[in-house]
């Protein structure tokens, strides 16, 4: 569930996820099947829960093989360096929420649950979309980047949903915000975060997010 960064973390406080789920799946010209509001979306709201069967790291290794995609395709997010979120197994709607490198959500680990939430407010048909932010691993060339490519179509499209090779400033908060987890900061969820640990043979496969 890493790169992407918000001003502002959720509260402490438990926040009810939005019911019913305010978007649909249709076509994206991002990528495939897309999340398009099909509501006003308020700034700072918890939209859905990201959720899949849950896995260690080495399972996600055996379980997919990045030398054989044309272009990196996997539903996982990390939860810690033991744990992984797969998608494919068990999801929701939360896994066809695109990356973008101009973000409208973000996605936050609290405790061992990753929850997607508004950056800002959103209109009604506009495509839901974080900031997937993989971790790049040492010793990825030019050949690993490829399949990693982005095509968002944003302004400020960096050209892969890898994270940045020099991160962002976070804007500085107004005042220190309460943390909403207890555990490491992951988007990897920081979904925010599609990341790996170092290491892993798969390269950037898994998604983290923000602690």
């Amino acid at each position: 569930m890493p790169p992407s960064s918000s001003s502002k973390k959720p509260s402490s406080r438990k926040l009810a996820t939005l019911s019913p789920q305010p978007f649909e799946l249709r076509s994206s010209p991002i990528q495939g099947q897309g999340a398009f509001a099909t509501r006003f979306i308020r700034k700072g709201a918890r939209i859905i829960e990201y959720v899949g069967q849950r896995i260690t790291q080495d399972e996600a290794d055996d379980r997919y093989d990045d030398s054989a995609m044309s272009r990196h395709h996997t539903f996982l997010f990390t939860v810690d360096e033991d744990t992984v979120i797969d998608a494919a197994h068990e999801g929701n709607d939360a896994r066809f929420i695109n990356h973008s490198c101009n973000p409208n959500c973000q996605a936050f680990l609290e405790e061992d649950r990753v929850f997607i939430y508004s950056k800002r407010d959103i209109q009604d048909g506009e495509e839901l979309s974080y900031d997937y932010g993989y971790e790049r691993t040492e010793g990825m060339g030019e050949e690993e980047e490829s399949l990693y490519v982005c095509r968002c179509g944003a302004p400020n499209c960096r050209g892969t949903i890898l994270a940045p090779l020099t991160p962002e400033p976070e804007p500085a908060p107004k005042k220190k915000a309460k943390k909403t987890t207890t555990a490491k900061k992951t988007k990897k969820a920081t979904k925010t975060k599609k990341t790996t640990r170092s290491g892993s043979k798969g390269g950037g496969r898994t998604r983290s997010a923000r602690g």
